[in-house]
């Protein structure tokens, strides 16, 4: 990869020396949909920073349970990495690739140099924290506070926004693995939207109409 390249992957980076160190230190990595990054209970050995695609990222209880915290997309990391990473602990995350997805994996001792010696790093870094903690207040309130067709709903938005796209190609189990719950539970909740005509259910495809936030908004 060129720097002109890079540059254009990361236009937040401004500075050359921090842009070449990124360069000489990562390492490009081309991911295909369904590739787990990150684990529960594995040590994080890189900081992933998303150039092109999506990375999901769950929180995993004992019992196996997903629950959908936020993406990461291009030109962003994860703040649970970097905060295994500087504390030299386990991962409590799992991160699954969402799409066909271009990262470059920068070494724990490259990050925790480059925390003093490049500020827009550092910046970087921070921003990164400020921005996840704001999304995973947003999931906690969803959990706590809204019920479950509430979420759903934010849920499709989401994923419409995620894929820039009307067309949802997932199963009703994936779904519900996601938010938490029981397939059942979703496929009710799915039907009560198609029979508003909000949306159509096809075969592992959901259909969602131009218009759908507006009308959840009213």
């Amino acid at each position: 990869m060129s720097l002109e390249e890079l540059k254009n992957y990361l236009p937040g980076f401004t500075d050359l020396n921090l842009l070449n160190a990124i360069l000489e230190q990562g390492q490009v990595l081309n991911l295909e949909p369904g590739k787990v990054l990150m684990e529960p209970g594995k040590f994080v050995k890189m900081v992933p920073i998303v150039l092109e695609g999506s990375i999901k990222i769950l929180r995993v209880d004992e019992d196996g349970k997903e629950l959908f915290l936020y993406y990461l997309d291009a030109g962003e990391t994860c703040a649970l990495s970097l905060t295994c990473c500087s504390a030299s602990k386990p991962s409590e995350i799992k991160a699954i690739v969402e799409e066909k997805t271009i990262l470059i994996g920068i070494p724990i001792g490259s990050h925790e140099k480059w925390m003093d010696e490049f500020r827009q790093w550092k910046e970087f870094v921070a921003n990164t924290y400020q921005s996840r903690f704001q999304e995973m207040l947003v999931a906690l309130d969803a959990v706590a506070f809204k019920k479950m067709d509430e979420r759903l709903m934010r849920y499709i938005i989401t994923k419409m926004k995620q894929y820039k796209s009307n067309e949802m190609h997932t199963t009703h189990q994936e779904i519900a693995n996601e938010l938490g719950t029981s397939r059942e539970v979703v496929s009710r909740l799915l039907k009560q939207l198609e029979k508003k005509k909000w949306i159509e259910l096809g075969r592992n495809v959901i259909y969602i109409r131009d218009d759908f936030e507006e009308l959840i908004s009213k």
